[in-house]
C-alpha cells in the first residue's frame, strides 16, 4: 500500500474506500497468519486467557510474568487515544479493569482478542493482543462506542 490513501487505491481498483480498507485488512490477516509457525495461535490464545484470568482475579505478579517489560497498551476512547507503557503500569490498569460481564474470545486482524458486550447486547470493548515468545508485547483496546458501532462485530454469545 506504500502510504497511498485507501480512497486513491479504491479508485484504481474500482472499489470504495471502505471496501479497500476491508481488502487491506484481509490481506494483512492472511500474511500474518502465513508467517506464524504452526501451533502459534493456540499458544498465543493460552497466554491471553491466562492474562485475562489473572486480571479478573487481581493476581498482579502473574500479570507481570505474562507481560513483556516494555509492553504497550493503547486505548481508543471517545476522548482520544491513550497509551500506557511498561509491564508494571499495564498490570496495574489490567488488575483494576477486571473482567467484563459478557466476553468472548475472538481473532482480531489475525491476533488473539476478546469482545465484550453489555447485558443489552451493546458492544463494550474490543481487545487485541500481540504475543511473542510467550509474553504479551502489545494490547489494543477499543472502548469508543462510535468506533465499535462501525465494526462488523459478531452478535453476543
Amino acid at each position: 500500500m506504500f502510504a497511498v490513501p485507501h480512497a486513491e487505491i479504491g479508485t484504481i481498483l474500482g472499489k470504495s474506500a471502505d471496501a479497500t480498507k476491508m481488502l487491506t485488512s484481509r490481506a494483512r490477516r492472511k500474511v500474518q497468519t502465513a508467517l506464524q509457525p504452526a501451533g502459534a495461535g493456540r499458544q498465543q490464545r493460552e497466554v491471553v486467557q491466562a492474562f485475562l484470568a489473572a486480571a479478573g482475579e487481581g493476581r498482579f505478579e502473574q500479570l507481570l510474568q505474562l507481560l513483556h517489560p516494555e509492553v504497550k497498551f493503547t486505548v481508543h476512547t471517545p476522548n482520544g487515544q491513550f497509551v500506557t507503557l511498561g509491564a508494571t503500569e499495564v498490570a496495574t490498569r489490567a488488575r483494576v479493569a477486571g473482567s467484563a460481564a459478557r466476553a468472548h474470545a475472538a481473532t482480531v486482524n489475525g491476533r488473539p482478542g476478546v469482545i465484550s458486550w453489555s447485558e443489552d447486547g451493546t458492544p463494550l470493548s474490543l481487545l487485541a493482543f500481540t504475543v511473542a515468545d510467550g509474553c504479551i508485547t502489545e494490547i489494543t483496546a477499543i472502548v469508543d462506542p462510535a468506533e465499535l458501532a462501525l465494526m462488523n462485530l459478531p452478535d453476543p454469545v
